[in-house]
């Protein structure tokens, strides 16, 4: 048995994070996405080889997989799509290293369970689609079956659903679905859907089997990585671990993980289940709520306060400032005084801006969306929700109430000027 996982694209959704890093190498904890499902894969046991399909910062994705390759008992081949045209063509790609009969394929900003994985690789359908029951499916893919099972339609993000089943981007495939694949056209957006070539199996009498997943998250947008995120420290910190320094004066209460290399200074509180990496310090006198992931190399200073954030690689929070229900991507730094605000004032829900409109997010609490290599001055307020692109700079005591796009420049007077192309180093022709 083989799988195939479909990791390219932009990963709009999860701006500002992929400004500086492709969707299979966002972090969860200790691991990237891609490593989460590749240990995943390697629990079911049947998988015998993996095709991961990237194209954006494919090389990234390919330092990273022979640096891993080695942890799988499956052999690991990283694939180019090329041009992003959908996850049809993605498929048809992967399709060309797969060597057997049938296959496995998953989208890489979905989580499942393993126990879900064995049970679809193991099934003795030659078509199989995964289904999850949501509450409001009108936002996906919706399946259609019949009482014994049978897939017989999918209905793309109805106004009025008649099933709760959702296509959950996890499949069984015979290898002879390329036919299919291939034969598909071009969407309305530009983009071979790989559900065009499942229409086309059931036109042609094929049988296609749903099976419904007990567990599925979606880590298509940032607040739901962020949810995720807070979902995996409780299942990986369960007890406390302490491989850093702790000084005396420093509380802490709840599992706790502290990397190698890591401090933790006097008066600093912490209350679990909180993830700290290698070489991180904390405090004097910092306070770290549940829920929060903070990872090698970052610095959250004095009277810092960090609640049920994603703090990655390098981030340097140095003294009084407030990270609330946020993320925070690499190499950013936060001068004195940096709130990134995760309420409303009038307590509604919360809204992120997602391909030029407004998403509902579901939560009443999120904070900032902070892209790597941002810089804040002092006393710089960033209210929920907003997201602030990669290279960004903002100056002393502005109040972001809007996006703000990568590489800009915030001037006090709200203004916003482009950063100097040179030094700008995202990919401008995805993201300006």
């Amino acid at each position: 048995m083989e799988a195939v996982i479909l990791a390219a694209g932009f990963g709009r959704g999860l701006e500002p994070i992929t400004h500086t890093r492709p969707k299979p190498l966002i972090p969860v904890i200790d691991k990237t996405l891609l490593e989460y499902h590749l240990d995943n894969l390697s629990s079911v046991g049947l998988i015998k080889r993996v095709v991961v399909v990237a194209n954006y910062m494919i090389d990234m994705v390919r330092e990273r997989v022979k640096m891993v390759e080695d942890k799988y008992e499956f052999e690991l081949k990283v694939v180019d799509q090329g041009r992003p045209l959908g996850t049809g063509h993605s498929l048809l790609k992967g399709l060309e290293e797969v060597r057997g009969e049938s296959v496995v394929v998953l989208y890489v900003d979905s989580v499942y369970s393993v126990e879900d994985l064995k049970k679809v690789a193991a099934s003795s359908s030659s078509y199989l689609v995964a289904a999850y029951h949501v509450d409001d499916p009108r936002d996906y893919g919706v399946l259609i079956g019949d009482p014994s099972g049978e897939l017989k339609d999918i209905v793309e993000k109805p106004s009025q659903p008649i099933s709760k089943l959702i296509n959950a981007g996890l499949y069984k495939f015979s290898t002879n679905i390329s036919s299919y694949l291939e034969r598909i056209e071009l969407s309305p957006r530009g983009e071979y859907e790989l559900t065009d070539a499942i229409k086309l199996l059931i036109r042609s009498g094929a049988s296609i089997r749903i099976h419904e997943l007990k567990y599925w998250r979606d880590l298509g947008k940032s607040w739901l990585y962020l949810s995720f995120c807070k979902e995996a420290l409780s299942e990986r910190v369960r007890e406390s671990i302490v491989y850093g320094r702790v000084e005396s004066g420093v509380s802490i209460k709840g599992p706790v993980y502290i990397g190698k290399n890591s401090e933790v200074l006097s008066g600093s509180y912490i209350e679990g289940p909180v993830y700290i990496g290698d070489s991180v310090t904390i405090g004097p006198n910092a306070y770290i709520r549940p829920g929060s992931i903070i990872l090698d190399g970052s610095r959250i200073g004095f009277s810092v306060e960090v609640k049920e954030s994603v703090v990655m690689e390098e981030v340097h929070a140095h003294h009084l400032s407030y990270i609330g229900d946020s993320i925070v991507c690499e190499h950013s730094n936060l001068g004195a005084g940096t709130i990134l605000a995760n309420l409303r004032l009038d307590n509604r829900e919360i809204k992120v801006r997602v391909k030029g409109v407004k998403v509902p997010t579901g939560r009443r609490k999120l904070g900032g969306l902070l892209g790597g290599y941002t810089r804040t001055g002092v006393n710089v307020s960033v209210n929920p929700g907003i997201k602030v692109g990669a290279y960004s700079r903002i100056f002393p005591g502005v109040t972001l109430y809007e996006d703000v796009p990568p590489c800009s420049i915030v001037k006090p007077d709200g203004s916003i000027e482009s950063l100097p192309s040179s030094e700008c180093f995202i990919d401008k022709s995805v993201w300006l």
